[in-house]
């Protein structure tokens, strides 16, 4: 290394912009702005499109998400925080006005980043504001690195070794896959840190109260708290009990079972990013390894995390997934409507016991257990529901 390449190296600052994989281990995008770089910018901004509160939405939250969603995010990022400032940094916390791209871009500018990390994403939104970013960077001369890291697998590979289609049957899947790859387990002990933030205002993580929802007193608490440190208890508890481990079965959990609920629980923390499947996953072939016999996929423990990378890359290669027209794998339907039993079904009013304890238990919680999710939905699209919708249409 000469001097100037040397001088460049101890000036060079990265941004790590978190969204998902609010964590710091199985990280490549913090892993890659740590490395070589004198400062270290951790982002989160606050996007008012997830946040912003709604006087229509049936519950208290925004039009996206419930106050148990939004509580849920609130307690990752203090735990990100915290793993941040002992290793001597601190999430930067930027609150958007409308857009995140521009939030994003302007401190890009400001800072003088040479170099931005952030975690893929797949999702039609989260691939247009990406898009708005990296485009900028570009055209600014910044290096961008966008690992994928909240999947066991690239949707895009699975796709491009199936001749550009997504598979659309899970053995297809899995025999394409194959096995996912090692995680980043890096040990931090120290962080570079923050550079000059110039004028810009960095808040704490908000309380819920503070988000404008309205009186939420008598809103219950879930018993989940959110964060990698609670993800990774949590995990490693469900991994101590090897035999249940081994004995594992999709359809054979029981979705009544209250006080222990007969599953990891561990969805929440996934689909934030507070643990990491790939790093999950591995856990569990550890366990396996010292048994004598396990379950298998489609059914197993590591067979639910094939199927939420499955849906994963189905969804991301397959134009209007989340709608039926123009959905060129989604059946076409003619659909029935009443608002009024839709809004039953929402709010646990059908007076069918089982599917308003599910529905209540989903809107205190944010959580169901899958085959919970499974008896709800089938109540909602093909079973009573439907009848009555019938009745009350002749």
């Amino acid at each position: 290394m000469d001097a100037t390449t040397a001088g460049m190296a101890t000036t060079a600052a990265a941004m790590v912009w978190f969204r998902k994989g609010l964590r710091l281990h199985d990280n490549p995008a913090l892993e890659a702005a740590r490395r070589g770089a004198a400062r270290v910018y951790p982002v989160f901004v606050l996007d008012p499109r997830y946040l912003r509160p709604d006087p229509d939405a049936p519950s208290p939250g925004s039009a996206r998400a419930g106050v148990a969603r939004v509580r849920f995010l609130l307690e990752s990022l203090e735990d990100l925080d915290s793993s941040l400032r002992r290793r001597g940094s601190r999430l930067l916390l930027l609150r958007a006005r409308d857009d995140v791209s521009d939030a994003v871009c302007a401190a890009l500018k400001d800072w003088n980043i040479s170099k931005l990390c952030f975690e893929s994403d797949t999702e039609p939104y989260a691939l247009a504001r990406d898009k708005r970013v990296t485009d900028f960077a570009e055209a600014s001369r910044i290096e961008v690195f966008s690992p994928v890291s909240h999947t066991l697998f690239d949707p895009a590979e699975i796709i491009e070794k199936n001749g550009g289609r997504p598979p659309l049957t899970y053995q297809s899947f899995v025999n394409i896959a194959g096995e996912p790859p090692e995680p980043v387990m890096e040990e931090y002990s120290v962080i570079p840190p923050i550079g000059d933030t110039r004028e810009y205002e960095l808040f704490p993580v908000p309380k819920l109260e503070e988000l404008g929802y309205g009186d939420i007193s008598q809103e219950d608490v879930p018993p989940f708290r959110g964060g990698e440190t609670e993800a990774l208890k949590r995990m490693r508890e469900s991994l101590q009990d090897k035999e249940w481990v081994d004995k594992f079965e999709k359809r054979k959990g029981d979705p009544s079972a209250f006080l222990k609920p007969a599953t990891t629980v561990l969805s929440p923390y996934l689909k934030f990013g507070c643990l990491s499947s790939r790093y999950f996953y591995h856990c569990i072939q550890d366990v396996y390894r010292s048994s004598k016999m396990h379950t298998k996929p489609p059914v197993s423990l590591t067979g639910q995390l094939l199927w939420r990378d499955f849906f994963y890359t189905v969804s991301f290669g397959t134009p209007n997934f989340d709608h039926m027209k123009g959905n060129k794998i989604c059946k076409q339907i003619p659909w029935k409507e009443s608002e009024e039993l839709f809004v039953a079904w929402r709010d646990g009013r059908t007076g069918y016991p089982w599917i308003d304890a599910i529905m209540i238990q989903l809107r205190k919680w944010g959580w169901m257990h899958h085959l919970a999710r499974h008896s709800v939905a089938c109540f909602l699209t093909r079973g009573d529901l439907v009848c009555m919708i019938n009745t009350i249409t002749w």
